[in-house]
């Protein structure tokens, strides 16, 4: 399997649908909004037709490939390689007219990313990597963050849709990292937070309660450059266990340690 070709073809298909993404922003009307169960999990048409237009196209690229997929307008799922999709990481951005969202889709073998997207339409930006092949934006390699601690780190996280039994927990981590850091960020989409872990924008990246999708792509690119990522534990169940814990090198273990500290166990 020739990954940088996929990689490359698979990026023509992520633009287009990026562009599509653009362009309905511009005109979008939030009667058109829907709820996915939570008052704050929005979804619209426009996610739903940008997944049926990279399932149609990505199944022709590689057929024998299964899919996971945010919106499920596919049923079609292997054993062993899948394209894990996010056609519209941000949604509650771009419904607002946030202009801070992407397309993130990922190749993946098992629990093994083997080609990562991110497409962010509004700058122009594509983050792609391919196992073994390096990261890159727009063509050019990039790297992590070369910060040596966090004290002199920029760290990004999200807010899942639920904080049922976890307000306290997520609320006192957030609490130490702005103490013990340059402070934080919530960009609201994490697959852009990844990408820019992945070229040093920001030096660490943690969420619990993400989907495989928010996170395939993203997970590829901060290791293809030079990264680490782990679940709360340190481990390696984060793409579909729902703790991720990204950094650069030096920073990972000490993000990791801090929210171990803070962290107590419940079901996700």
């Amino acid at each position: 399997m020739n990954l940088s070709q996929i990689c490359q073809d698979a990026i023509a298909i992520v633009k287009e649908t990026g562009i599509f993404l653009k362009r309905e922003v511009e005109a979008f009307d939030k009667s058109n909004i829907e709820y996915k169960g939570a008052a704050n999990n929005l979804v619209s048409y426009v996610d739903k037709e940008a997944e049926k237009q990279l399932v149609a196209k990505l199944s022709l690229l590689v057929p024998e490939a299964g899919f996971i997929t945010e919106e499920g307008t596919i049923d079609k799922h292997s054993d062993t390689l899948n394209w894990i999709i996010d056609p519209l990481d941000g949604t509650t951005n771009f419904i607002h007219g946030l202009r801070i969202f992407c397309v993130s889709v990922a190749l993946v073998k098992g629990k093994e990313p083997l080609v990562g997207i991110v497409y962010e339409p509004n700058l122009d930006e594509c983050f792609s990597a391919w196992q073994g092949g390096g990261a890159f934006c727009n063509g050019k390699p990039i790297k992590t963050s070369n910060v040596e601690s966090l004290q002199d780190s920029l760290i990004s996280t999200g807010f899942p849709y639920s904080l049922a039994g976890k307000i306290t927990d997520h609320l006192t981590i957030l609490q130490e990292f702005v103490l013990q850091s340059h402070g934080i960020r919530r960009l609201g989409a994490a697959a852009v937070d990844l990408a820019y872990v992945a070229c040093g924008r920001v030096e660490g990246f943690y969420e619990y309660n993400l989907k495989a999708w928010d996170m395939a792509a993203g997970v590829l690119l901060v290791t293809e450059a030079g990264g680490k990522v782990s679940d709360f534990n340190g481990g390696d169940t984060y793409l579909f266990g729902g703790q991720l814990v990204a950094g650069a090198a030096n920073v990972h273990e000490p993000m990791r340690n801090l929210i171990a500290s803070y962290w107590k166990n419940v079901e996700l």
